[in-house]
């Protein structure tokens, strides 16, 4: 299994953001991570990538421990998060060449990933000039351009027009062929477009982790179903 989570606990306080909860995750994978706001989703997120530490539990990715091999970790995770931190006022290749050296990956790769997200006619300005579909662009290229075997997306198409969305998407979907992907959305139409799994959190805890085709059921929608998970099901202390 690349990705393990055993009986991970995190909470803020009085507050408990994930409750003991246990998930595993293959190779050639894109899941769904979805959740109301609140739920726990981000929580977990940071977790896995390290920026947030563990209270219990246990996080395995390709075998290691993630709290004991911070930096092997790491150096194969690639992480999107939902504000998109970039340095506006750094170029989008001078911006990309900071992260590929980094990662101590060519040069070469770093016209790869501009052409495959889409950002080529751009790669020349000042990334405070972009419009938010394009800086969003710009985050995924730095989240993917070390080409990790876990890739962890944040609402990843948020900001971008329709025709930009399906672009996106394509990218998304030739990663998941070879690598694991955990993609949190609130877009029902992403997750059926990508995702063949889907994990739903809720006040910290996973009330379902199944195919998509189990948890849309006897629904009309994912939407539907959505709904009647988060609104109907107890959830336990």
């Amino acid at each position: 299994m690349p990705l393990q989570i055993i009986n991970l606990t995190k909470k803020f306080g009085e507050q408990t953001a994930l409750n003991n909860i246990s998930i595993s995750m293959d190779k050639n994978e894109i899941i769904g991570l979805l959740g109301p706001n609140g739920a726990g989703k981000s929580t977990l997120m940071k977790s896995i990538v390290g920026a947030l530490k563990i209270d219990q539990g246990e996080i395995i990715f390709n075998g290691q421990n993630i709290s004991e091999h911070e930096t092997e970790t790491k150096k194969k995770i690639g992480f999107l998060p939902e504000n998109n931190p970039l340095y506006l006022e750094m170029y989008v290749k001078e911006y990309l060449q900071f992260v590929a050296n980094i990662h101590k990956i060519p040069e070469t790769r770093i016209d790869e990933v501009i052409e495959l997200v889409g950002i080529t006619p751009e790669k020349s300005k000042k990334i405070s000039q972009l419009s938010k579909g394009y800086k969003q662009r710009v985050g995924l290229a730095q989240a993917i351009i070390h080409q990790p075997d876990l890739l962890i997306l944040d609402e990843p198409t948020n900001g971008l027009d329709p025709n930009q969305i399906i672009e996106i998407r394509n990218v998304v979907k030739e990663i998941g062929q070879q690598k694991t992907v955990l993609l949190s959305t609130h877009i029902m139409q992403e997750v059926e477009a990508l995702c063949s799994r889907v994990i739903l959190i809720h006040k910290g805890n996973i009330l379902q982790d199944c195919p998509i085709d189990e948890f849309k059921g006897k629904f009309s929608s994912l939407e539907e179903a959505f709904s009647s998970y988060t609104m109907q099901v107890p959830v336990k202390d």
